[in-house]
């Protein structure tokens, strides 16, 4: 059973406004956005210009006290509050602010969603028994989140429908039990369902005023008046029906974590928690008989970001110092900051992963794959995974589209093999180059020379010609050509060097052929 946390804050524009103006603070406003600290605060509020009005985006508290309120009228609002302080809105700084913080919450949890403009979810299933409980995870993320004068409202349900309905209109920091939904979701009011308003205000204007009394109603009448909108978001907040999420990164119930007493920054010390991390993680692995093909360090520092190293796999595999070494090369360009606190690594890419068999008698005699494993591995990390690939041959007779790139280890395609009759050559140029200078003593014989990248070669051996002409059947009739007919030549030059060549077109008297180089043999 999954269990999310639903974080909000009603009042993160204004926070994240103040943090971003730390000298635009009044002398006598206090300098953060904790809700403590801002009492006796002049009111303030974002304003912004929408449809040639200008209106309130955003209000703290003690303009929320006066009555002022989002969409509210700037001239409306000064007519109530004549010393209402206003800013322009920063909208877009705000959500990169939010970008950021799901970043940060990493260090709580791997899958971490927007709920913009103000709020998020964290899928915190597997994971709360790091903190002790979830109580403890709730309490330490909150505490950490208001000492940054970002004062959240958290609940945790079963469903993202549940936890959202809770922070919101709920008491703050409901923790519900699991199962429990339909109790704790009674006494709110419809729009904790994520109603649009139109549905929720005519909700209540029914006389149903609490959620308990929506779950009484028959379904089918409830879907024809307010709409299967609104009969989803039940089923979604009762956890009759999934919701799926769109986690910043993808969910990794594969993960471990590690804090210190005080901050470090050492390039050494930071190499030796990744190794500690890694073994903690892969005991886990090795468990479960799972093996991985990627991890992730993240390094939680002091100012709230969390920068991170990854490593890929060739094969899955759970060897933590293998793992710590990949990782090191990487760590050193990491910026530790005012000092990291937290470490966490996550594993994607999980599968099952069983010993290997040992030959009967007794010597463990590796694999061609065990082998170039760590090879494969530290090619990827350091030039890039994009860059170690091997050839996997395509159903197709038509040379450049006969080959595609597979992962060095990667199972073998179910397309047919190369023919070994018709031997392709070992680099194949991904646009044939023109050949000058050819001279055939007739139309269908191979050249005797060619001159190529302003060098003359003068053929000694030469194989062919193998024909090779278009795949019509994936053309319309109409298209098809014999000018796209290609006439190839496996050739040998007077040092020993192999080509591969072909003239394109049929012979047309009176024009002079065409000669292409397509690739080389080694």
């Amino acid at each position: 059973m999954a269990r999310i946390l639903c974080a909000w804050s009603p009042t993160w524009a204004i926070a994240n406004w103040r943090r971003r103006n730390p000298t635009a603070t009044r002398p006598d406003e206090p300098p953060s956005g904790v809700e403590e600290k801002t009492a006796g605060s002049p009111p303030f509020a974002l304003v912004e210009t929408a449809g040639g009005t200008r209106r309130l985006t955003a209000v703290s508290l003690e303009a929320a006290r006066l009555c002022l309120y989002p969409g509210q009228k700037v001239t409306d609002a000064f007519a109530l509050v004549p010393d209402l302080v206003t800013e322009e809105a920063e909208p877009a700084a705000d959500a990169a602010a939010l970008e950021a913080l799901i970043d940060w919450c990493v260090r709580f949890s791997p899958a971490v969603a927007a709920d913009p403009p103000e709020g998020l979810f964290l899928d915190i299933t597997g994971v709360a028994h790091l903190w002790g409980d979830e109580a403890g995870m709730l309490a330490d993320f909150q505490a950490r989140l208001l000492a940054n004068g970002l004062p959240f409202r958290c609940a945790i349900a079963d469903t993202p429908g549940a936890a959202w309905a809770v922070a919101h209109y709920g008491e703050d920091g409901t923790i519900v039990p699991p199962g429990e939904q339909q109790a704790a979701l009674s006494p709110l009011p419809p729009a904790a369902l994520r109603l649009d308003t139109a549905a929720a205000a005519q909700i209540e204007r029914l006389g149903l005023k609490r959620l308990a009394q929506v779950f009484a109603l028959p379904r089918a009448p409830f879907a024809k008046r307010f709409g299967k909108a609104a009969l989803m978001r039940l089923d979604q907040a009762l956890g009759r029906s999934a919701e799926a999420l769109t986690y910043r990164r993808p969910p990794a119930p594969f993960v471990a974590g590690l804090a210190f007493a005080e901050p470090i920054s050492a390039p050494e010390d930071m190499a030796r928690v990744a190794r500690d991390a890694a073994a903690r993680l892969c005991a886990r692995l090795e468990r479960e008989g799972k093996g991985a093909r990627r991890f992730e360090l993240f390094f939680h520092r002091l100012d709230g970001k969390s920068p991170s190293v990854a490593v890929g796999l060739a094969l899955p595999g759970r060897e933590a110092m293998r793992i710590a070494k990949l990782m090191t090369p990487k760590i050193e360009a990491i910026d530790p900051g005012f000092g990291i606190e937290t470490v966490t690594i996550t594993a994607a890419e999980v599968e099952t992963l069983s010993g290997r068999q040992v030959k009967l008698e007794g010597a463990a005699q590796p694999t061609v794959e065990d082998g170039l494993a760590p090879l494969v591995d530290r090619l990827a990390n350091r030039l890039g995974a994009e860059r170690v690939w091997r050839a996997g041959p395509v159903e197709s007779h038509v040379p450049e589209l006969s080959v595609a790139r597979e992962a060095p280890f990667a199972p073998p395609s179910e397309a047919r093999a190369w023919d070994p009759e018709a031997p392709r050559p070992v680099r194949l140029f991904r646009r044939p180059e023109p050949l000058e200078g050819v001279i055939a003593l007739t139309p269908d014989d191979p050249p005797n020379q060619f001159r190529w990248r302003g060098r003359l070669h003068r053929i000694r051996r030469a194989e062919g010609p193998e024909r090779i002409a278009e795949e019509w059947w994936k053309r319309e009739i109409e298209d098809v050509r014999v000018a796209h007919v290609r006439d190839y030549y496996r050739v040998e030059d007077q040092d020993g060097a192999r080509f591969w060549l072909f003239r394109s077109g049929l012979y047309q008297p009176g024009e002079p052929a065409k000669w292409w180089l397509h690739g080389l043999f080694g």
